[in-house]
């Protein structure tokens, strides 16, 4: 049973599908009676089952799923797909539903089983992953307006939210479960999505959650540390990032070459690439250009093969935004949708894309501080949004963040002395400390911040009190940044979710300080 608070999201009007149809195409065995048994969902979790659910009863790290296959029955669940563990599990609880038997672990075959239930094993709309380190959620719903711009209604599946056209679902994972993927879908078709974004996590594409799924064009644009506590070292999460650009995931890619780790992900991709890149000296198929850039935003010239080009603004600052929105742009070319048809549903080639917690201005701009809350919590997004900031910030630059608890210990002094490389006065502070003591997480913030000996370093371990304390400090023309809970509305400390939202509680500081009306 899965720890996830909010229920998949699934089509309104299923078809229902023979289950007997599964056995001879996957390699299952079976106990019970399926000759009647026709499933229309598919579930992992005992408390989100439906009525015509399939039940999936997978072996989890503390508890079995099939341990709750009575509950899933009391639910409505018309069978349950588990392992011979599972079988025997869910006779010893008493339950009576049919079983499938996988016999290769139920997560290898389970995007598949979902597709074939949920009939999305051949979508009609286009499909776009994107993967990378920082910037995915940004190119997520870039690709959804541009999407919108061009006539075609759109859907998303992000860090943030999912959304179908213009529906909106909170979100608990970068990339859901295989099983609530294809309901996703699903539901997506009967709304008449024509395109969807979906952003791509490392672990979604080792975990099996994009099986089932074939993308038009998918997409890389960065790489830099992170999440070195799962996969031990970067040539092991770029890997997991490489897998994404196979013939089994992808139909083509768009690669930003600008780094040795893109020039190897368009080397070593066994489907075609196209290649962007931002400087001339690069060898690419398209070429990104800045011309002008303030804390308003970005404009920019793209230039393609065979004349192709496209001249835009984003109202987001930072060279990289440009980037995430070219990216965006060559990815629906890719795909067969002109950038003519898009640049007709855009006014004067602005995008006006608003991409929730990530570089969201809380403040009312003018001559006061400007103030920014970012979900960006690796040293790669502190030092693009730190360079960004560089450009075009009018005044000094405060910085405050803190760091994941029970997470890759080996990026934090390297934040911290990211941050005090580009910023005049950083803050730190807790983030999600988790069962860490918050205190040490702090402290090898503060030694990496005090060893570049630049910036003023200044810590504050409760947020509120270090926002607050950031804009006592801030001048007119300066400009405050908040990175790491961007769009999040809770803090992890001891096993605890406490109520936190970053932005409702700038919004109160700033009102406070007559900063907002």
């Amino acid at each position: 049973m899965s720890t996830g608070d909010a229920l998949s999201i699934r089509p309104q009007d299923p078809s229902p599908v023979a289950l007997d149809s599964l056995v001879g195409r996957f390699p299952l065995g079976v106990f019970g009676d399926l000759s009647e048994v026709r499933a229309t969902g598919v579930s992992l979790d005992s408390r989100d089952v439906r009525p015509g659910d399939l039940y999936i009863g997978m072996p989890g790290a503390k508890r079995h799923g099939a341990d709750f296959a009575r509950q899933a029955a009391d639910r409505g669940a018309v069978a349950m797909l588990t392992d011979a563990d599972g079988a025997e599990r869910a006779a010893q609880v008493g339950s009576e539903l049919p079983v499938l038997v996988s016999e290769a672990h139920p997560r290898t075959i389970l995007g598949e089983v979902a597709a074939a239930v949920y009939g999305t094993d051949a979508v009609s709309a286009k499909l776009f992953g994107v993967t990378g380190t920082n910037g995915k959620t940004s190119v997520v719903y870039l690709l959804a307006e541009l999407l919108r711009a061009a006539g075609i209604t759109a859907g998303l599946s992000s860090t943030a939210e999912r959304r179908l056209g213009d529906e909106v679902v909170p979100s608990n994972l970068t990339s859901p479960e295989a099983s609530e993927l294809h309901g996703l879908l699903a539901r997506m078709a009967e709304a008449g999505v024509g395109g969807v974004a979906i952003e791509v996590s490392a672990q979604a594409v080792v975990r099996h959650r994009l099986d089932g799924v074939h993308f038009d064009v998918v997409a890389f644009n960065n790489f830099s540390q992170d999440h070195l506590d799962e996969f031990g070292d970067l040539e092991t999460y770029f890997a997991a990032k490489l897998q994404l650009f196979t013939p089994e995931h992808a139909e083509r890619g768009v690669v930003v070459v600008d780094s040795p780790y893109g020039q190897r992900i368009a080397r070593e991709s066994r489907i075609p690439v196209t290649r962007l890149a931002t400087e001339y000296g690069q060898e690419a198929d398209w070429y990104l250009a800045i011309t002008h850039q303030t804390l308003d935003g970005v404009s920019f010239v793209l230039q393609g093969p065979e004349g192709a080009s496209f001249r835009g603004r984003v109202p987001v600052f930072g060279r990289f935004m440009a980037e995430n929105a070219a990216l965006a742009l060559i990815m629906l070319h890719e795909a067969g949708i002109p950038l003519a048809q898009v640049s007709s549903g855009l006014e004067q080639g602005l995008i006006p894309v608003y991409i929730p917690g990530r570089l969201e201005e809380i403040s009312a701009g003018g001559e006061g501080p400007r103030f920014y809350v970012d979900y960006g919590h690796t040293p790669g997004s502190f030092e693009a949004m730190l360079d960004a900031l560089g450009e075009v910030a009018p005044g000094r630059i405060i910085f405050m963040f803190g760091a994941d608890g029970d997470r890759d210990t080996t990026k934090r002094e390297e934040m911290g002395r990211i941050a005090a490389a580009g910023a005049d006065t950083v803050i730190i502070c807790d983030y999600h400390p988790r069962s860490e003591p918050p205190e040490a997480i702090r402290a090898q913030l503060l030694a990496g911040a005090r060893s570049e000996g630049r910036a003023e370093v200044l810590e504050e371990a409760d947020p509120r009190r270090a926002i607050r304390l950031a804009i006592s400090r801030a001048e007119p023309g300066d400009v405050i940044l908040y990175a790491g809970p961007g769009h999040e509305d809770h803090q992890e400390v001891a096993g605890e979710f406490l109520p936190y939202s970053a932005r409702d509680e700038v919004r109160g500081a700033l009102r406070e300080a007559g900063l907002l009306p």
